[in-house]
């Protein structure tokens, strides 16, 4: 008989009040976007001072939208079109769940395009300042996956394999940890360390383009000990979805860094004194 850990039975749902529940996956999105807005504003508060705080708030609810419409969008179209096509009237119902993080990051990335744009400022700067962040809301989303028992590990028979209310009788990779550790807790300490580098901070791409490849390179890890969507399951040469939409990021993020390295520095934006961040 194989050994496994008991799996926390935590009620998904967080706060009830009368009819209105707040579940624990709405609080982490919350608390990642609050958490992440105020790092930000910290980031930039250091040279080149690239964004003022009113710029940041103003990112704040472009990048929200962007997560939840891409999020949805992406898992629509990239894990269960067929369904979504013979049951359109389900497509709102994000409550039901259904988001994925390829699609949330191709929302931000049209929504940092369009912002910098409108306010003039470049846009692989604008990339960086939303990259220091990100790894906070990865980290709280994947903890609330955890605690949801959703987008559990293939079977396994380490000690630490956790028996799933949904995964079946086998005991399974607690896969979402993983996750908040790589692509959360360890990829906010390495943007940690780069942001404290002026050299980093002055051209634009390095951050931005490290936290692309870095989850990608993450999430390819973790996809081999994730069980795959059912209808989905894997796809060419045994790889999962999930693993062949992280190719091009990583690809894309290494791209980027290497032209951060060859561009000229940038130079120090002098912002109105009430509009500097504190």
């Amino acid at each position: 008989m194989m050994l496994s850990l008991a799996f926390p039975a935590i009620d998904p749902i967080a706060i009830a009040i009368g009819p209105i529940a707040i579940r624990w996956y709405a609080l982490a999105y919350i608390a990642g976007l609050l958490l992440g807005w105020r790092y930000v504003v910290h980031y930039c508060s250091k040279t080149p001072n690239i964004m003022s705080k009113r710029d940041i708030d103003d990112l704040l609810f472009w990048a929200t939208l962007g997560v939840i419409l891409g999020g949805r969008t992406g898992y629509i179209l990239f894990y269960n079109l067929d369904y979504y096509l013979a049951n359109p009237a389900n497509i709102l119902k994000v409550w039901q769940g259904g988001m994925a993080f390829h699609g949330g990051f191709m929302g931000v990335i049209i929504a940092i395009i369009l912002f910098a744009r409108k306010r003039g400022i470049s846009i692989l700067a604008v990339l960086d300042a939303a990259a220091v962040a990100a790894p906070i809301g990865l980290f709280f989303g994947r903890i609330a996956n955890f605690i949801n028992g959703e987008l559990f590990g293939r079977a396994t028979d380490a000690p630490w394999g956790m028996v799933f209310p949904n995964g079946g009788p086998e005991p399974r990779h607690p896969s979402q940890l993983y996750e908040a550790v790589l692509e959360g807790a360890i990829l906010f300490v390495v943007l940690f360390i780069l942001a404290r580098s002026p050299f980093v901070r002055h051209r634009p791409g390095i951050m931005g383009g490290t936290f692309v490849a870095g989850y990608g390179i993450s999430r390819i890890i973790v996809e081999f000990f994730r069980q795959p969507d059912a209808q989905l399951g894997f796809l060419t040469f045994g790889a999962t979805m999930g693993q062949l939409l992280s190719i091009p990021m990583v690809l894309v993020g290494l791209g980027c860094i290497f032209y951060a390295l060859k561009i000229d520095p940038i130079k120090t934006r002098q912002l109105p004194k009430e509009e500097q961040t504190a």
